[in-house]
């Protein structure tokens, strides 16, 4: 075979090689337009989270494929879309919530959209005007506590640091967990610059320090240890399921943080037309009824009407609220103290 011959089949290989590239790469973009991708934390996506529900109702009202990814804890989800901020994969990300969305802001991950919807949603769960986040459900966090443990019930923050409680106590860790950052903030409202100091008295109490809310809880509910931090909310669970009445969501005079958690479109996305329509039906009726038994959290619109198991979820006479900056900081002089301290 002569050299002429082998350059022009050689020629005609390259040919056909970037004709078929060009056009498997031209069909992926078109299935990605019919995908919304979605990021969000663990809980969020198992069976009895409220993600197959969701992706169900939406695919049957809509004609795009739903598609969740599992990304860890909420604070993983930020920190996943901001190293992927370049060449971004996900369309929407579930789970930042109020005291990571200045460093969501902060990051310039979002695509900032105003829903049509949002009328429907209390002025005060809002994140800003300009729809950065979308709120999507609500909570105050809260301790439960095993009322069939052999320790008494503590009635404050200062309580937990008694002698009593020592190893009873599970907490998440702040930098992984919003449930984590949000004990973080509640200290720093109640104790400001004395935040270390509390945590340094607390320290022999902690069991461990999770690092996620569904590692966390679940020591809790298999009995490891009789006080964990979570939501006001997550009584009802076991009471709608009929499991136990025996979980107590103890409500502090001081008050307590909220977390409200959001739904971001993500800058230069994939499929901004496909996300926006996924944020609408986030914050619907429809897609809102859902949240209360398999997110185990308030939902934002205020027309949805909460089941019975609901009494055994108490809201806080007093929210408490912190500067997002000084939150940061506190958590690096906890964790740093944590992991010095003799």
């Amino acid at each position: 075979m002569n050299k002429n011959l082998i350059s022009f089949l050689f020629s005609i290989f390259l040919v056909l090689a970037v004709v078929s590239f060009v056009g498997c790469n031209k069909e992926a973009t078109e299935l990605r337009k019919k995908q919304v991708v979605v990021y969000a934390y663990d809980s969020f996506l198992s069976e009895w989270g409220p993600a197959p529900v969701l992706e169900k109702l939406f695919e049957e009202h809509s004609d795009y494929d739903l598609i969740f990814q599992s990304v860890g804890d909420a604070a993983q989800v930020l920190s996943k879309a901001t190293v992927e901020r370049a060449n971004p994969k996900a369309d929407v990300l579930i789970g930042i919530d109020n005291n990571l969305f200045e460093k969501a802001k902060y990051s310039n991950i979002l695509e900032p959209y105003v829903s049509h919807n949002l009328k429907e949603i209390p002025e005060h769960l809002l994140f800003d005007e300009k729809g950065t986040l979308t709120p999507f459900d609500w909570s105050n966090f809260a301790f439960i506590y095993n009322t069939q443990s052999d320790v008494p019930e503590p009635k404050s923050l200062m309580d937990l640091t008694k002698e009593v409680y020592n190893k009873k106590i599970i907490l998440m860790d702040p930098r992984t967990s919003t449930p984590g950052l949000g004990f973080v903030a509640w200290t720093l409202a109640q104790f400001g610059d004395a935040t270390v100091n509390y945590w340094y008295a607390l320290r022999p109490n902690i069991l461990t320090m999770a690092p996620g809310w569904d590692t966390g809880y679940g020591l809790f509910t298999s009995g490891e240890a009789p006080l964990v931090i979570s939501y006001t909310t997550s009584p009802a669970y076991h009471v709608e399921y009929g499991e136990t009445d025996k979980f107590k969501a103890l409500i502090f005079d001081e008050g307590h943080p909220y977390q409200v958690e959001g739904a971001g479109i993500v800058k230069r996305c994939k499929n901004p037309e496909g996300a926006k329509e996924f944020i609408d039906f986030l914050i619907s009726e429809e897609a809102q009824s859902v949240i209360p038994l398999t997110q185990w959290m308030y939902p934002v619109a205020d027309n949805v009407l909460l089941p019975e198991s609901y009494k055994a979820a108490p809201k806080a006479k007093k929210n408490l609220s912190v500067d997002a900056q000084t939150l940061d900081r506190t958590v690096n002089d906890i964790v740093f103290m944590l992991n010095n301290a003799e």
